[in-house]
């Protein structure tokens, strides 16, 4: 569940619509009005409103299918649109104060979402997909990384197509559209805990909660970070829904044998991508068939 809580990730086939490889501003003004126009003619949307857009732009699927939003919530359809990075989101990455914050990539996505929703109701998952569509959009599909072999050691240096990274295949009668809602049963303890997934706004607030509680366990070295996200994420235990109860089950109930169940179900059930790829040393011939992509300064930072 952790590597992906912050990698935000998007695909090929049908799982990205139309990005393309290139830096748009390898084209001309006139050749990316008439591709889009050529677009919308093609998906019979409105050609005026299309033609007389500020700035080209993309529909993102979501690794959700937008089935744990609410139907008025822009997101239930599933898709955002964004647009292409320009010189705006380049002066973005490189501020300073932004990094230092740790908020250039949220504030990256921000401005590149066209779609008016709430930037804090998106699930992880989907947040994922749209940074890395983002990277696509902006720097193009190929990212080079380094991959040390677990085997003998060798560095291989080699790049990986972004495209080609597929969803988490989901099955959509594990969802009530509209809700991110669900349920499970510990299999030890027996009892029924309610639960959803977390959301950005969701995020914000656990490593806040998290930075407190070291504050005030300062001799301590115990990182309460997963016993946090249990209490974010569970919100009912037996139907029983007051943080008192669940804090108190979570703190002095949740058997480990149940968080593992409960942490295996949250993997099945979390819409994402998949962030591997089949990796062969160059030296030894060692074979992975999931080896995870490391994220580095050159997927937002590549070099000139």
């Amino acid at each position: 569940m952790g590597h992906y809580i912050y990698l935000y990730t998007v695909l090929k086939e049908n799982k990205m619509a139309k990005v393309t490889d290139e830096y748009p501003g390898q084209l001309s003004d006139e050749d990316l009005k008439k591709s889009l126009i050529n677009d919308v003619i093609q998906s019979g949307e409105d050609i005026n409103k299309a033609s007389t857009s500020k700035f080209p732009t993309e529909t993102i699927e979501l690794p959700s299918k937008g089935l744990v939003y609410p139907p008025d919530n822009p997101l239930s359809t599933g898709k955002v649109e964004m647009k292409y990075m320009t010189a705006k989101e380049e002066d973005i990455l490189t501020s300073q104060n932004l990094i230092k914050k740790g908020l250039v990539i949220d504030a990256l996505l921000k401005s590149l979402i066209v779609t008016p929703i709430n930037y804090n109701d998106l699930v992880v998952g989907d947040k994922n997909a749209i940074m890395v569509a983002a990277r696509i959009l902006g720097y193009g599909a190929e990212y080079p990384v380094e991959i040390e072999c677990p085997a003998c050691g060798e560095k291989n240096k080699l790049t990986v197509d972004l495209t080609e990274l597929v969803e988490k295949e989901l099955d959509e009668n594990d969802y009530t559209a509209g809700q991110n809602s669900f349920t499970f049963v510990l299999p030890v303890s027996k009892k029924t805990i309610t639960w959803k997934l977390l959301t950005h706004g969701d995020e914000g607030k656990i490593e806040t909660m998290v930075k407190s509680t070291k504050k005030r366990r300062l001799s301590s070295n115990v990182n309460p970070e997963m016993s946090t996200r249990f209490k974010y994420m569970i919100t009912a235990v037996d139907g029983d829904e007051t943080i008192k109860t669940i804090h108190d089950f979570v703190d002095n109930e949740f058997l480990s044998r149940d968080t593992l169940a409960f942490r295996k179900e949250i993997e099945r059930l979390s819409p994402d991508i998949n962030m591997s790829f089949y990796f062969q040393c160059d030296n030894c011939e060692h074979e992975v068939d999931d080896m995870q992509i490391p994220m580095t300064v050159e997927f937002f930072w590549p070099r000139a």
